[in-house]
C-alpha cells in the first residue's frame, strides 16, 4: 500500500538529510486521523528511533513554558485554564478556522519545537536505530523537510479520516473543521513526499507494506 516517487526523483545516489546523522532520517507526516503514530509505531518495532513533534508541542506548551505565555499574550486570557495550560481545544477551534491565527500561533511554536526536534534527532542518532523518524505534520510547512532522506505521507480516505478522529471522541464538527483546514495542505505534502502509504487497507497487509518500506529505504542506503 505505498507508491514510491516519480522516477524523476529516484534517480543518482540516495539523497542525505542535511543534519549529517549517521541513521537516515524519515519524515512522517499526513492529515490527522489517517495512522501517521500506527506506522510509526510499526517502525519503532523494526528499531526506528520516534521523534513525534506533537509530542515535543506539548512540551513547549507547558503550564508556565515561555512559549505558553507568549501565547496567552498573543490570543488572551480566555484560552488559560485555570492551573495555567492552555485550553488547546478551543484554541484548536479558533486557528483552525482563521488561517492567518493559525499563522500566528505557529510563529510563536515552530521554532521552539524546532530546537528540541534537533536535539533530540542528536540524541536519537547516539543510540544507533536502523532510522530515526520525524512524525510531524507540519514538517513541511516548518521546513524540516530538507532534514529528511525520505518524506513518507501517510494518507487514508475521507471517511476513514472522518470515522477514525470521531472514534477518539472528537465532535463530528471539529473533525471536519481540522480535515477541512489541512485540505489545503496536501499539494505540498505530495510535492515534497518520496513515498506515500495509503492505510485504508487492513491493518496486516499497511503494516508489511511499511515494513517492505522500510527494507527499501535501508537497502538504498547501504
Amino acid at each position: 500500500m505505498t507508491d514510491r516517487e516519480p522516477a524523476r526523483r529516484r534517480t543518482g545516489e540516495p539523497r542525505r538529510g542535511s543534519l549529517g546523522t549517521q541513521a537516515p532520517v524519515v519524515g512522517l507526516i499526513g492529515p490527522i486521523g489517517c495512522g501517521k503514530s500506527t506506522v510509526a509505531g510499526w517502525l519503532a518495532e523494526r528499531g526506528a528511533a520516534i521523534i513525534d513533534a506533537d509530542r515535543l508541542t506539548r512540551d513547549v506548551m507547558a503550564p508556565g513554558a515561555p512559549v505558553t505565555e507568549s501565547i496567552h499574550a498573543r490570543f488572551g486570557g480566555e484560552y488559560r485554564r485555570p492551573d495555567g495550560s492552555l485550553d488547546r481545544a478551543a484554541l484548536g477551534r479558533l486557528v483552525f478556522g482563521d488561517p492567518a491565527r493559525l499563522a500566528e500561533l505557529e510563529s510563536i511554536v515552530h521554532p521552539a519545537v524546532a530546537r528540541l526536534e534537533r536535539e533530540a534527532i542528536r540524541a536519537a542518532d547516539a543510540r544507533r536505530p536502523t532510522v530515526i523518524v520525524i512524525e510531524a505534520i507540519k514538517l513541511v510547512e516548518a521546513g524540516h523537510a530538507p532534514w529528511c532522506d525520505e518524506v513518507w505521507l501517510v494518507v487514508c480516505s475521507q471517511a476513514a479520516q472522518l470515522g477514525r478522529l470521531i472514534g477518539r471522541g472528537m465532535d463530528e464538527s471539529d473533525a471536519r473543521q481540522r480535515i477541512a483546514a489541512q485540505a489545503a495542505s496536501l499539494a505540498s505534502w505530495r510535492a515534497a513526499a518520496t513515498r506515500t502509504i495509503n492505510t485504508d487497507g487492513d491493518r496486516v497487509t499497511v503494516e508489511r507494506a511499511v515494513a517492505a518500506a522500510l527494507e527499501d529505504l535501508l537497502n538504498r542506503q547501504g
